[in-house]
This record gives C-alpha cells, structure tokens and sequence, in this order.
C-alpha cells in the first residue's frame, strides 16, 4: 500500500519537490530517453499526489482543475519508479487521483493525455479513447476521458 499525500505547490517542502522532479526526470527523460521542457510553469496550477512507500517516493500525479489544461479536469505526469511497477503502485496512485479530482474539484469529467502503449492500463480504470492518436515530444499519445 502507497502513503498518500496530496499537496498543493505551496505546500510542497523542497524535498518533496526536489524528489517529484527527480522522479519524473528518471522516468521520462532518462528511461524514455526523451529530451523535454518537463519543469513546464504548470506545476504551480497542479495538486501534487505523491505515494510512498517505506518513506521513499514511489509513485506520482499531478492533477488540474477544469480550464487550467483541458476544459475538464485532467490528471498528468502520471509516473511509478521502475523497480515498483509490478506492485500496482499505478492503480494506487490513479485511484487517489480521481478521488481529489472528485474531493477537491467536484467533478468526475477527467481528460487525459495517455501514452499509447498504457490505454489498457487506463480502459481498467474507467477511461475511454477519444480522437486519433497524436505524437508528444516524439512519443505516441491518444487523449482519453473519464465520465
């Protein structure tokens, strides 16, 4: 089981923004070997949900209310550490996602931009492909929505 934290920007102590940032280097720039502008001027516009396990962050989103990046709510930068793939961490970490999207939001409409390769470990969640897969930063994408 992940340890839950949800903040906003502001409430991020510089460890937790310095080992989020790590996290999401790690993963899509270095394992996906994708050079990217990843420190986008959106994260101050997001609620952070990281998951720990055993004090280490393991797991990650950021989640927008509606019209800050889609015209409904959307959850991004979705990411789990290599070595904590095969615990579900993904399925956690998605979960309390659209649990703050509803909490701190009060909508269920989410919009998301998935890597192509991960539909189905979205369709598990409750999302649904909409329009034609595009490419991000050199990688396949189709956008995905939850109602």
């Amino acid at each position: 089981m992940l340890n839950i934290k949800i903040l906003s920007f502001c409430e991020l102590t510089t460890k937790e923004l310095y080992d989020l940032l790590q996290l999401r280097s790690e993963v899509f720039v270095v394992e996906q070997d994708c050079v990217y502008q990843d420190i986008d001027g959106k994260d101050q516009n997001a609620l952070h949900v990281l998951g720990y396990n055993d004090e280490i962050l393991v797991a990650y989103t950021r989640v927008f209310k509606p019209g800050i990046y889609f015209t409904e709510a959307s959850i991004g930068r979705v990411v789990v550490k290599e070595k904590f793939r095969q615990q579900k961490f993904g399925y956690e970490i998605m979960n309390a996602s659209v649990e703050a999207v509803s909490l701190y939001y009060k909508v269920s409409k989410i919009r998301i931009s998935a890597q192509t390769y991960l539909k189905t470990f979205y369709n598990n969640l409750g999302f649904i492909e909409v329009g034609e897969e595009y490419l991000e930063d050199g990688i396949p994408h189709i956008n995905m929505l939850k109602v």
